[in-house]
C-alpha cells in the first residue's frame, strides 16, 4: 500500500514506507502556535517553484512532525516532487527548500475527515490501536493534506501516517 492512495485508509492500515523525493522546507524548535505562520508561508514558497516550474508536484501536500508536537518539534512541510532540489532554494526570508525523502520503512496509517481540530483524535486513536498491536512509534508523524484546503471543513480529507518499529 502506498502512502498517496486514491481511497482512504482505514482504521489502522499497515503499510511500508518508500523514500519518495520531497521538496520541503524545514523548521526547527517550533511550537504548535508557530503552525500557522511557518504552513502558510511554507506552502506560499513552495507554490512558487511549482509555478514558475523549478519544482513539479508529484502528490499533495504533507507536514512531516520529528518529535511530540505537543512539546517543542521540528518540521518538515512540503509535496512528493518529480525531482528532489539538487541544491537549497531560497524561500524568501525564511529556511530554504531543500531536498528530502518520506521516512522509509514500516508505518500505520488511518484517514481523518473533516476540520483540522479533528486531527487530535484521530492520531490520539492511531497510536492506541498501532500500540496495541505490539507497534513502537518511532517519534516521526505524517499528516497528508488529500483535499485542497479551500474546501468546506467537512470535506477535508487529511491522512494519517505514523512510522513503527
Amino acid at each position: 500500500m502506498t502512502a498517496f492512495p486514491e481511497a482512504p485508509f482505514g482504521a489502522t492500515d499497515r503499510l511500508d514506507l518508500e523514500p519518495v523525493p520531497l521538496a520541503v522546507i524545514r523548521h526547527e524548535g517550533l511550537r504548535i502556535g508557530d503552525l500557522r505562520d511557518a504552513f502558510d508561508r511554507g506552502y506560499r514558497a513552495i507554490a512558487a517553484q511549482f509555478a514558475d516550474g523549478t519544482l513539479t508536484p508529484a502528490g499533495p501536500a504533507l507536514a512531516i512532525y520529528h518529535g511530540n508536537p505537543m512539546e517543542v518539534f521540528d518540521l518538515e512541510l512540503g509535496f512528493p516532487v518529480a525531482n528532489a532540489p539538487a541544491q537549497p532554494i531560497a524561500a524568501g526570508d525564511g529556511p530554504p527548500i531543500t531536498a528530502a525523502a518520506l521516512p522509509a520503512g514500516p508505518a500505520t496509517a488511518t484517514t481523518v475527515f473533516g476540520s483540522y481540530e479533528g486531527l487530535g483524535a484521530g492520531w490520539t486513536g492511531l497510536v492506541e490501536r498501532s500500540l496495541a498491536e505490539g507497534l513502537q512509534p518511532r517519534g516521526i508523524s505524517i499528516e497528508v493534506y488529500v483535499s485542497d484546503p479551500t474546501v468546506a471543513p467537512e470535506q477535508l480529507r487529511t491522512d494519517l501516517i505514523l512510522p513503527v518499529s
